[in-house]
């Protein structure tokens, strides 16, 4: 869920000419001699950025990532742990500091390799020099796009535990005056096979710190692996079980005073006028009522108070030109830009329209989905501290030099006089990235009128009618077939281009496409929101293939398969994913399955879901299976646990999830509108993970997200019959129609 484009990570690099790939730099001073000099000791040097190494032979290693639930804190220095070859009962994990020299510049490289960017090896040097200043001015230790392991851990981590473990080999030679070759590691001892002698990572790290880290070490086999491909205890797991765990919401800094905010309910209007201001001051424990540009807080010495308080206020707000505007006005607005604005290449091959024109039959349809809020467990918060020595900030962040450098901004002090104190996060999903948040702004606002630490909380409503959300889209179709049945043309024309760019492509073989968008902006802002495009997009693409196959009365499986001659991988997905879901198998009576298949984040991922009809006429999904290859597994348990998250993240979108705009603003407030899929409607979901040799190391956080509101709608038509073309499917009343042989018309 990256908010920052991959272009925009280019562009970035291109124009600073400078930056990072393997966790140190390739000029002098190196970056770990920086981090030596600045956190580190002549007892527990940095022998990388990443690591540490203390004399008492516990090791380090610094993660550039927030933990929110996807054990990210365990996975990626579990790969630098791996390649060290350390003993992991010795290994200490820690959030790296919220500090320039721990940017991640590894993401930069990273997201250009993933777009096809080859870097020659004259270069590296260059290239690594560019992508940490890209990093560092833009503040990037983002949590995101499924970017931690694929990127920070293969790139990363990896390569920073190789270049350590060869630092230290080297050292032990030098000690004992015998080649390196004759030494081996294991369990944070370097050993000589030939004399016996053994001595630990401990004992020479300052010697090893002294050395510069090679910029290309040797990377482990995955047959050498003895952590990678095991599911140990997650790093996070005790504090969250005993209550240590520090959330943003649990700061509680001496003498710290409660915000409670109300908002413009339409965006971008201002605030007007507060009107009872004296009354509301007269109240117990009120401290001061606040008035920002779009908003007003009152701030009391606690929550309740400060709540109670804000949602007693007599306020107004200047009127816009969007007070009128509604869902069913946005959505007949796209349809006029559909069909009269200005059309962009997404992705043009041979020859779409002459094929269209030239076709007896032209299978047309066009799908929408609403806007979607995050819903983040943990509401949205912000603590902050102004005083004459600096600003402090208590928040659980996706970037924290983001939110750094977003504070800096608003208080109009230097970056280094923010001190971000990083706390776990109650739920992300692209909501507390920096430019997916307006929290951050206002608690600091707020805070820069106290002497005192100041905690913003919002309040549920707020936070579900003030979000950044997933945009609403609508997306059109037109396919044909030639003379011999065959899928020779496809065109599809969207609203809005968003990240990440491929979203709207096919795997499918088709030789002619025309995939365009256009433009039709609104007042709602939007953000990256769980998988970003892809949770729109793989519902189009996979609905519409699904009604191409029936018809053309062919089993939607095979169907797919057909046009896969020359994707192993996707084919692969897809078989194991039917096979083990049972397709084409007979069901219990009322029961129905639908497919759905999509490649995102370098995984490729294909679910099978099975539903019945509840007596109400509602869809009750029963079983998902999922198949996901994500090249290949680092931590098992973990990726089988973020599968299942996000195929109920992305149920509860296709079921439920609906904001809706009314004169102006969003309807929705809380839980009981804005519902969720609860414990006892989760389905059985059986996770398969599959490994490609050979292939990238692909995304797990967000891939199982997108072809589930697919697969649920193709088996809704399976057993009624009824094309669902518009989420959610809390809309629909279905009535099951009796199986029939053959395809259903679509």
């Amino acid at each position: 869920m990256t908010s920052i484009s991959r272009r925009g990570f280019l562009v970035g690099a291109t124009v600073v000419g400078g930056g990072l790939l393997m966790g140190y730099a390739a000029t002098r001073p190196s970056r770990h001699q920086q981090a030596n000099e600045q956190f580190g000791s002549p007892e527990s040097p940095f022998l990388t950025t990443w690591l540490r190494i203390d004399q008492d032979n516990t090791v380090t290693i610094y993660v550039p990532h927030s933990e929110m639930g996807q054990g990210v804190l365990t996975s990626v220095p579990m790969m630098a742990a791996d390649e060290l070859d350390a003993d992991w009962d010795l290994v200490n994990v820690e959030q790296a500091p919220v500090d320039d020299q721990f940017a991640n510049g590894v993401l930069v490289k990273g997201f250009a390799t993933s777009m096809g960017v080859t870097i020659p090896s004259f270069l590296n040097r260059m290239a690594d020099y560019a992508t940490l200043k890209a990093a560092q001015i833009m503040n990037m230790q983002i949590t995101g796009g499924s970017s931690s392991v694929r990127f920070t851990g293969e790139i990363g981590m990896r390569t920073a535990g190789a270049a350590a473990r060869q630092m230290l080999v080297e050292s032990a030679a030098a000690q004992w005056g015998v080649p390196a070759a004759e030494l081996e590691t294991a369990n944070s001892f370097v050993m000589h096979s030939g004399s016996g002698r053994r001595i630990s990572y401990g004992e020479l790290a300052t010697t090893a710190s002294q050395l510069e880290p090679p910029r290309a070490p040797v990377l482990k086999r995955p047959d050498q692996f003895t952590l990678m491909g095991r599911s140990i205890p997650r790093t996070d797991i005790p504090a969250k079980v005993d209550g240590t765990a520090q959330f943003g919401i649990d700061a509680q800094p001496e003498n710290m005073l409660y915000a409670a905010v109300l908002n413009a309910p339409v965006f971008g209007a201002t605030l007007a006028a507060v009107n009872n201001k004296a009354a509301i001051m007269q109240r117990r424990g009120i401290q001061a009522v606040v008035e920002l540009e779009d908003a007003v807080a009152v701030v009391a010495d606690n929550y309740w108070r400060a709540s109670q308080a804000v949602q007693a206020l007599d306020v107004s707000f200047a009127g816009t030109e969007y007070d009128q505007s509604t869902s069913d006005s946005i959505f007949a607005g796209y349809e006029v830009a559909l069909d009269n604005e200005e059309r962009h290449d997404d992705v043009v091959e041979g020859d779409a329209d002459t094929a269209l024109s030239d076709a007896s039959n032209v299978i047309t349809a066009s799908y929408r989905v609403p806007y979607l809020a995050h819903a983040a467990m943990e509401p949205m918060n912000c603590t902050v501290h102004v005083t004459d020595n600096g600003i402090d900030v208590w928040t659980g962040t996706q970037d924290n030099l983001g939110i750094r450098g977003q504070v800096a901004g608003v208080a109009e002090v230097d970056e280094n006089q923010v001190r971000v104190h990083a706390c776990y996060l109650g739920g992300g999903f692209g909501r507390r990235l920096p430019t997916s948040t307006n929290t951050i702004e206002q608690a600091t606002r707020i805070a820069m009128q106290f002497d005192v630490p100041v905690q913003t909380l919002w309040s549920r409503e707020e936070d579900t009618r003030q979000d950044y959300y997933r945009p609403a889209v609508t997306s059109r179709f037109r396919a044909s077939f030639d003379s011999n049945g065959n899928l020779n043309a496809w065109e599809n024309t969207y609203i809005g281009k968003n990240e990440p760019a491929e979203a709207a492509h096919i795997s499918y073989g088709v030789p002619n496409k025309n995939i365009r968008y256009v433009e039709s902006p609104t007042h709602v802002p939007f953000g990256a929101w769980r998988s970003v495009a892809h949770s729109q997009h793989t519902f189009f693409l996979e609905s519409f293939t699904d009604e191409l196959a029936w018809q053309q009365q062919m089993d939607p499986l095979a169907f797919r398969l057909s046009l896969l001659a020359d994707k192993p991988r996707h084919r692969r997905v897809l078989q194991e994913a039917a096979d083990r879901a049972g397709w084409g198998q007979p069901l219990p009576e009322g029961r129905a399955q639908g497919i759905a298949l999509q490649e995102c984040f370098g995984s490729v991922v294909a679910q099978v879901a099975e539903i019945s009809l509840r007596d109400d006429g509602s869809v009750k999904v029963e079983k998902v299976v999922c198949a996901l290859d994500c090249g290949r597994v680092v931590h098992p348990d973990n990726a089988a646990s973020q599968v299942e998250s996000g195929i109920i993240y992305g149920l509860t979108a296709a079921l439920y999830g609906q904001i809706s705009i009314e004169d102006g603003k969003v309807k929705e407030s809380n839980f009981h509108d804005y519902e969720m899929v609860r414990l006892s409607e989760t389905p059985d979901i059986e996770s398969i993970l599959l490994e490609s040799p050979g292939a990238p190391v692909g995304g797990l956080g967000e891939p199982a997200t997108p072809p589930i509101a697919a697969a649920v709608s193709n088996a809704v038509f399976a057993l009624t019959g009824q094309r669902i073309r518009e989420l959610p499917l809390k809309r629909y009343q279905f009535l099951p129609t009796p199986q029939e042989d053959g395809a259903r018309s679509a």
